[in-house]
C-alpha cells in the first residue's frame, strides 16, 4: 500500500501517540507539528496528502491556521478536529472549505473514516460502482429481454440513464465500454421493436403517450390549477435533463415525472408541430395546409407553432389566457425575462428554447464544439455548464418567484451517430441524415426501417410515390456521391430524425415552486 503523508497538527500531539501508532499502521506517515507556524513552515516544505488541525491552539488558532494553509495549498484537504460545538465556528470552517469536521473526543477509527472518506472516495466509489453493475449486468440482459411494450422500453430505459450517470463517476474503460456494448443491443431491439408495432402503437389508446397526445392528456388537466410556464427546450436528451435537474430543483419541486415517445422522424418540424398542433403530420397537411409544410417546400417548416397552439386549445375547449415565444437568441431571451419580470402572471406562457440544438448542429460545423462535445458524458457537462450560467436558468428563478409552475419537456432527443449506411435516392430527396423522404428510396441495409405508405405511420406522402427512410440505433444514411467525405464529415456528430430510445424516450416534468 503506498504511504500516505499526513500532518497533524495539535500543541498536545504528544499525548495523541496511541491513534497516530492505529494510522500508521494503517498505511499512513503521520509528521507532527506543535504550532500553526511550525504546520506553515512544514507544508511550504514539503507535500502532503492530508491535514487533521486541531481547532484550538495557543499563537495562532485553527481557523488561522486553516486560512493560511488554504492560502498556500488551495486543494489540500484539511480536517478540523475541535472541542467546540459552537455553530459559529463550524460556519467559518465550513465557509473555508474544510474536508471534514470532528468534535473531541474522537476515537482512532473515526479519523480513519474521516481520511478515507477524503482520500479514498474515488477508489471506493469505482468499487462499489463497479461491483454493484456488475451484479445489475444480468437484470438489465433480463429487462432487455422481456421489453414487449412501451412500457418495458420505458422501464429499461431509466435503468440503462441510471448506469450511464452512475458510470461518469469512474475510470474505468473497460466497463465503459461493456455498458455501450448494453446500450447498442438495446437501441438494436428498440429499433426491430418499433419498425414492428410502431404503426399500431401510434393509434393504441393504452400505449405510452406519443407527441400528438402530450398536451391534451399531460398539460391540459394542469392548466385550470396555477399560472404556468411550459418550457420546451429543443432538442434535450433525457441524459441532458437529468443534469440540469439539479439547478432547477434548487428553485422548483419535482412532482412528477414521466416518459412519453417523440412521434417519427424524431425532428423538430415534425415532433413540435405535433407537440402544439395535437395531430399527426398527415392530420396537420389535411386541417391546416396553409401552416404545413413538407420537407421539399420551401420556406420555414415551424413558423406557425403558435397558431397550432391556438387551434389546439380552441379544439379542446380551453379558454385561457395564453402566449407563445421562441428563443433563438440571447436578446429574445433577455426580452423574454425583462416582460416576465414586469407583468403579471398569466395562465399559460409557452416558451420554446433553442440553444441544445445549436449545440448538436454546431458540433457538425465546428471543431471545437467536436472536442468539447466529443462523448455523451461530455455532452452532458457541456449542457450543464451552459445551463448554469444561462439566461434561461435566469427566467426559471424569475417564474418561481412569480409563482408559475414549470411544465418542463421537449421535442425529440439527439444520438451521436458512428455507423454509415448507403441509401439511393432523387434529387428531390431531403437532406437530413436521420431519416429521409423523397420518391425511388432504395437501400439494401438492414439498419434501415422504409416505410413505403407514409399514411399508415401518420405522416403526408408528397407525391404517390414517396416513402421514409429512418436510419437505426446510431447508423446515419449517406448517399453513393462523394460518400466518403460525407462519412467522415458526419460521423461522431449529434443527429436526430431516427430511431432510437436517445432521439425518441423524452421527459416531461411538472414542477411547483419552492
Amino acid at each position: 500500500m503506498q504511504q500516505i503523508e499526513l500532518l497533524w497538527i495539535d500543541d498536545e500531539i504528544d499525548l495523541l501517540q496511541a491513534h497516530i501508532l492505529f494510522l500508521s499502521q494503517k498505511g499512513y506517515t503521520v509528521h507532527k507539528a506543535h504550532s500553526g507556524q511550525d504546520a506553515l513552515t512544514m507544508v511550504e516544505a514539503q507535500p502532503f496528502d492530508v491535514v487533521l488541525l486541531d481547532e484550538n491552539m495557543p499563537g495562532m488558532t485553527g481557523l488561522e491556521v486553516l486560512d493560511r494553509l488554504k492560502q498556500l495549498k488551495p486543494s489540500l484537504p484539511v480536517i478540523m478536529i475541535t472541542k467546540s460545538e459552537e455553530e459559529n465556528i463550524m460556519e467559518e470552517a465550513i465557509g473555508a472549505k474544510i474536508a471534514d469536521y470532528l468534535i473531541k473526543p474522537v476515537n482512532p477509527k473515526q479519523i480513519l473514516l474521516s481520511l478515507k472518506k477524503n482520500l479514498d472516495s474515488a477508489k471506493l466509489v469505482t468499487e462499489k460502482t463497479i461491483s454493484s453493475y456488475q451484479q445489475s449486468f444480468k437484470e438489465l440482459n433480463g429487462l432487455l429481454m422481456q421489453a414487449q411494450s412501451m412500457e418495458g422500453w420505458c422501464a429499461l430505459y431509466q435503468k440503462i440513464l441510471f448506469w450511464e450517470l452512475e458510470l461518469d463517476s469512474i475510470d474505468s474503460p473497460e466497463l465503459q465500454e461493456i455498458f455501450h456494448y448494453q446500450k447498442t443491443e438495446a437501441n438494436l431491439s428498440f429499433s426491430r421493436f418499433i419498425e414492428k408495432n410502431y404503426a399500431f402503437l401510434l393509434y393504441d389508446d393504452a400505449s405510452r403517450l406519443f407527441s400528438h397526445q402530450v398536451f391534451k392528456q399531460l398539460v391540459a388537466p394542469k392548466l385550470e390549477s396555477k399560472p404556468t410556464l411550459l418550457l420546451v427546450i429543443d432538442n434535450l436528451r433525457y441524459d441532458q435533463y437529468k443534469s440540469i435537474l439539479p439547478s432547477i430543483s434548487k428553485y422548483y419541486n419535482l412532482e412528477s415525472e414521466t416518459e412519453y415517445f417523440s412521434i417519427l422522424p424524431t425532428a423538430t418540424q415534425y415532433a413540435r408541430n405535433a407537440l402544439f398542433s395535437g395531430l399527426l403530420p398527415s392530420e396537420m397537411e389535411a386541417q391546416h395546409p396553409q401552416w404545413w409544410k413538407n420537407d421539399t417546400d420551401e420556406g420555414g417548416k415551424n413558423l406557425h407553432e403558435a397558431d397550432f397552439l391556438a387551434a389546439q386549445l380552441k379544439r379542446l375547449n380551453i379558454n385561457v389566457p395564453h402566449s407563445y415565444t421562441k428563443v433563438n437568441r440571447p436578446h429574445e431571451a433577455t426580452k423574454f425575462l425583462d416582460a416576465l419580470k414586469s407583468e403579471s402572471a398569466s395562465s399559460l406562457k409557452v416558451l420554446v428554447y433553442n440553444f441544445v440544438d445549436m449545440i448538436s448542429h454546431s458540433k457538425t460545423e465546428m471543431e471545437v464544439i467536436k472536442e468539447l462535445a466529443s462523448t455523451d458524458k461530455a455532452y452532458r457537462s457541456l449542457t450543464k455548464s451552459w445551463f448554469q450560467n444561462s439566461l434561461l436558468l435566469d427566467i426559471i428563478k424569475t417564474a418561481q418567484q412569480k409563482g408559475y409552475q414549470l411544465i418542463l419537456t421537449t421535442d425529440h432527443g439527439t444520438i451521436n451517430v458512428e455507423q454509415p449506411a448507403k441509401i439511393i435516392g432523387d434529387r428531390e430527396t431531403s437532406s437530413n441524415i436521420r431519416y429521409k423522404t423523397g420518391r425511388r428510396l432504395k437501400t439494401e441495409d438492414k439498419h434501415v426501417f422504409m416505410v413505403s405508405e407514409p399514411k399508415s405511420i401518420g405522416l403526408p406522402s408528397i407525391n404517390m410515390s414517396s416513402s421514409f427512410a429512418f436510419a437505426k440505433d446510431n447508423y446515419y444514411l449517406i448517399y453513393p456521391s462523394n460518400y466518403n467525405h460525407f462519412v467522415n464529415y458526419f460521423r461522431n456528430t449529434y443527429q436526430h430524425g431516427g430511431i432510437s430510445l436517445e432521439e425518441m424516450c423524452i421527459p416531461f416534468a411538472v414542477f411547483s415552486p419552492k
